[in-house]
C-alpha cells in the first residue's frame, strides 16, 4: 500500500514521534499561543486608545462650538493688530501733512502801487527792490528730491540726512496782486514747489523753514539789490532747523551784530530802475572757533573766524560770509552748548550766511559747496565721522540742471 508523505504516513502507523519531540512540540504551541494572546491584547489596547482619543476630540469640538466667541483664539486678534498699525500710519501721515502746511506770508502792501516787469532779466521791480521770478515745475521738484534721496541711500541708515529748501524774495516780499498778472508777469508758487519736492523724498527729514520766514516776511530777511537772503533771514531758517530737530537755537541777543553798509548786489545796475543799496548784517559768536578754509586752488587758510572782516561796501559785500565761495571749510567750535556731533552742510551761496549759526550746536561744522568740492560725499563723511548731513539750497538752484549735475557729482 502506498502512503502519502507526512500525515497519511503517520496515520498508518508507519511513523511515531519520540517523547522529546512531543515535549518540544507542546512548548512551541504554548509560546505561540502566548504570543498570539499578547499581540491580541496590544491590538485591543490600540483600538481602545483610538476610540478614546476620537471621543475626546468630539467632545472638545462640541465644547468649542458652544463656548463664547471671546474665549476662542480666532482671527479676531488680526484686526486689532491691523487697527494699531493703521493708527500709527495715520499719525505719521498727519505729522507729515502738518509739517507740509505752509503759512501764507502777510506781506506789507500799500495795495495800490505797481512795479516794472523786466522780462529780459526775469525780474519784477517794486518799491526799489528787485524780485527774481521763479519757474519751477513739479518735475524739477521731484528731480531735486531724487538727488537728495540718492544721497541718503548712499550715506546709509546711520547718517541723518536733512533737506532745507529756501524760498527767495519773490515768495516772501512781492504781494500776490503783483504776481501772475495780465501784463505778462508770471511766477510759480515756491510753497507748492517745496511741498512737491519734500513729498517725493525718501528717508530724508525735510525742514520747514518756510513758515518761520513767512512769519518774519516784513523784517529785513532779503536784500533789495541781490538774489540772496540776509544774515537775519538765514538765522530764522537755522532757528527752524534747531527747533525741528529738538535742539536749542542760539538767541540773536547772545551774539554780537556787525554790519557793512553800501552793498550793491547782483541786480544793482542790471535794470534801468533805481534800487535801494543794502546793508549786510552778520553776527559773531560768543565763543571761539577755528576755521580751516580750503580754497579752489587747494591752498588752506587757518583762521579763528567765519567772516572776512575786511570786506568792503560794493558788489561783493556778501562775500563777508565764510570768506566767499570756497569748496570746503571745517569749523571747530568751542561752544559749551555744542554737542559732540558733527554736521556737513551741502550748499551753494545761500548756505554761506547760514553755516555760522550751526557752530552753537555742533562741535564741528563742515561747509561743503557742491559746485566746487571735488571729493566724494560718502567717503568724506566716513573719514571724518560725520553722522548728520544737511542739504540747504535756494529754490532757484534746486531747479537748475547745472547745479543738479554738480550735486550729483559729489554724491556719485
Amino acid at each position: 500500500m502506498a502512503y502519502g508523505y507526512n500525515n497519511d504516513y503517520r496515520r498508518a502507523g508507519g511513523y511515531r514521534p519520540s517523547s522529546r519531540y512531543r515535549v518540544k512540540r507542546r512548548n512551541y504551541k504554548r509560546i505561540r499561543n502566548r504570543i498570539i494572546i499578547v499581540l491580541s491584547g496590544l491590538i485591543v489596547c490600540c483600538v481602545a486608545v483610538a476610540i478614546i482619543v476620537g471621543m475626546v476630540r468630539l467632545v472638545s469640538g462640541i465644547a468649542s462650538s458652544c463656548a463664547p466667541s471671546a474665549t476662542v483664539p480666532t482671527a479676531t486678534t488680526a484686526p486689532a493688530s491691523k487697527t494699531k498699525n493703521t493708527s500709527n500710519a495715520k499719525k505719521a501721515t498727519e505729522a507729515k501733512k502738518t509739517n507740509l502746511t505752509f503759512t501764507t506770508p502777510k506781506i506789507k502792501d500799500d495795495g495800490d502801487s505797481t512795479g516794472v516787469y523786466d522780462k529780459e532779466n526775469g525780474l519784477y521791480i517794486w518799491n526799489k527792490a528787485a524780485f527774481e521770478l521763479f519757474y519751477g515745475s513739479e518735475a524739477k521738484a521731484k528731480e531735486y528730491a531724487e538727488v537728495v534721496s540718492k544721497a541718503k541711500t548712499k550715506l546709509g541708515k546711520d547718517v541723518n540726512v536733512y533737506s532745507l529748501l529756501i524760498p527767495n524774495h519773490t515768495e516772501m516780499g512781492l504781494p500776490s496782486r503783483l504776481k501772475n498778472t495780465d501784463d505778462g508777469v508770471q511766477t510759480d508758487s515756491q510753497a507748492n514747489y517745496i511741498k512737491k519736492s519734500y513729498e517725493a523724498m525718501n528717508g530724508v527729514e525735510y525742514i520747514n523753514a518756510y513758515n518761520n520766514l513767512a512769519d518774519h516776511c516784513n523784517d529785513y530777511i532779503y536784500f533789495s539789490s541781490d538774489h540772496h537772503w540776509t544774515g537775519l533771514g538765514a538765522y530764522y531758517a537755522y532757528e527752524a532747523f534747531a527747533k525741528q530737530t529738538k535742539q536749542t537755537p542760539i538767541e540773536l541777543s547772545a551774539m554780537k551784530e556787525n554790519k557793512i553798509e553800501g552793498f550793491t548786489g547782483s541786480f544793482y545796475g542790471l535794470s534801468n530802475e533805481d534800487l535801494n543799496k543794502d546793508t549786510v548784517n552778520f553776527w559773531s559768536m560768543p565763543f571761539d572757533v577755528h576755521n580751516t578754509v580750503t580754497q579752489e586752488s587747494g591752498e588752506k587758510l587757518e583762521t579763528d573766524t567765519m567772516y572776512y572782516w575786511y570786506e568792503q561796501p560794493g558788489d561783493n559785500t556778501y562775500g563777508v560770509f565764510l570768506f566767499g565761495d570756497n569748496p570746503l571749510e571745517v569749523i571747530k567750535s568751542e561752544s559749551e552748548t555744542a554737542s559732540k556731533e558733527k554736521i556737513a552742510i551741502i550748499h551753494e551761496s545761500y548756505g554761506n550766511a547760514l553755516v555760522p549759526y550751526f557752530t552753537a550746536n555742533y562741535s564741528e561744522v563742515h561747509s561743503i559747496d557742491f559746485r566746487s568740492f571735488k571729493g566724494d560725499l560718502k567717503s568724506y563723511c566716513e573719514e571724518n565721522g560725520i553722522k548728520n548731513v544737511l542739504f540747504a539750497n535756494g529754490v532757484m538752484s534746486s531747479a537748475t540742471e547745472v547745479q543738479l549735475e554738480s550735486m550729483r557729482g559729489i554724491i556719485g
